[in-house]
């Protein structure tokens, strides 16, 4: 007989193991944005004649005099502070923008992740269990079609055949209605803002508007977890384990319960990468729909140059990825303990 081994503070080393991940991609950040081309002064000063002093003036402001290493130390010092710097376009502070800005993607991405999950699941089962069923059959061949079709193409086809062919979806001008009022903040989530105020007009217009970028995002990423959680499925329905629950009598609920316990930590596993997958694409489909949010704030600070921003923007969406991928880390361990770091099989 064997049994495991378990070391209690396996989630305190991955948990340790997130400062340094964002640290590390911090330093990558930073070359790589200083690598654009342009000249972040020229842009501040709009094209204006400058004297030599006013240019190293600014240069010193935005933090680009010095060595490189003296400027990536200042930056990393700054990063640990939380001080992400301000836009060199309209002064504000990046990191009040990203958290006015980013719970409205993270809530479009979060939409789009639960959709996908029960359908994942719903579909799954169907597929496994129905395999001879017609419809099986479809949700099966589009599931191997995962990722055939990038998230902007879906959206721009959407657009044309809902709202301009259909016009079964409104104008895609942002998540409601540009006569209503926003929601008061309260969680930053415009949406369980409004479930929040109770407000049925504005949760009928939001409802109305995010239905085309959910399912965009939904048809765009769900094949991925779908195929994923299908194979898993018909590999746990084939193991002998599921051969011995049947041998023995066991119902056929306690059966699929078995199935699916030793299925889903692949698909979980999974969670992560679709996540960030439908993070960057709701970024590229708040575009399409005009929605504020990430998505305008880093075609702007890409086609201004405004490297404080872009680069506050990419370590901001790599912590929240890593976070993401934390929780995944952790909700996979729990459901197989075979995962844990440190977990050693003993024979008695």
């Amino acid at each position: 007989m064997r049994t495991l081994v378990h070391n209690n503070g396996w989630w305190m080393r991955r948990l340790a193991f997130l400062p340094v991940h964002v640290f590390l991609f911090a330093i990558a950040v930073f070359f790589v944005v200083r690598m654009i081309p342009g000249d972040p002064v020229r842009t501040i000063s709009g094209g204006q004649t400058m004297t030599p002093e006013q240019y190293e003036a600014a240069r010193e402001s935005l933090g680009l005099t010095g060595s490189v290493f003296s400027q990536l130390t200042t930056f990393l010092g700054n990063i640990l502070t939380l001080d992400f710097g301000n836009s060199i376009i309209n002064g504000a502070g990046v990191l009040d923008e990203m958290t006015r800005r980013l719970p409205e993607t993270l809530e479009l991405a979060l939409m789009a992740m639960v959709v996908s999950s029960v359908l994942t699941l719903a579909l799954g089962y169907f597929v496994v269990t129905k395999p001879r069923n017609p419809f099986s059959r479809v949700v099966a061949a589009y599931a191997r079609a995962a990722g055939a079709v990038p998230d902007f193409c879906l959206g721009v086809a959407g657009i044309f055949l809902f709202y301009s062919v259909l016009q079964w979806s409104p104008a895609p001008i942002g998540r409601y209605d540009s006569l209503l009022n926003a929601p008061p903040r309260v969680t930053g989530l415009p949406f369980m803002d409004a479930l929040l105020s109770s407000d049925l007009i504005l949760m009928q217009s939001m409802v109305a508007h995010l239905w085309l970028p959910v399912a965009v995002l939904v048809i765009a990423y769900a094949p991925m977890l779908l195929k994923l959680f299908i194979r898993s499925l018909e590999q746990s329905k084939d193991a002998q384990a599921t051969k011995f629950r049947i041998a023995s009598g066991a119902s056929n609920t306690m059966v699929l319960l078995s199935i699916a316990r030793r299925a889903l930590p692949s698909t979980v596993a999974m969670f992560g990468t679709i996540f960030g997958f439908m993070l960057g694409g709701a970024v590229i489909v708040e575009q399409l729909f005009a929605m504020p949010g990430m998505g305008e704030y880093a075609v702007q600070a890409v086609t201004r140059s405004d490297f404080v921003a872009l680069q506050g923007f990419l370590i901001i969406v790599a912590a929240v990825s890593l976070v993401v991928f934390f929780f995944v880390d952790i909700v996979n361990m729990l459901l197989d303990p075979r995962r844990r770091p440190g977990v050693q099989a003993e024979g008695s």
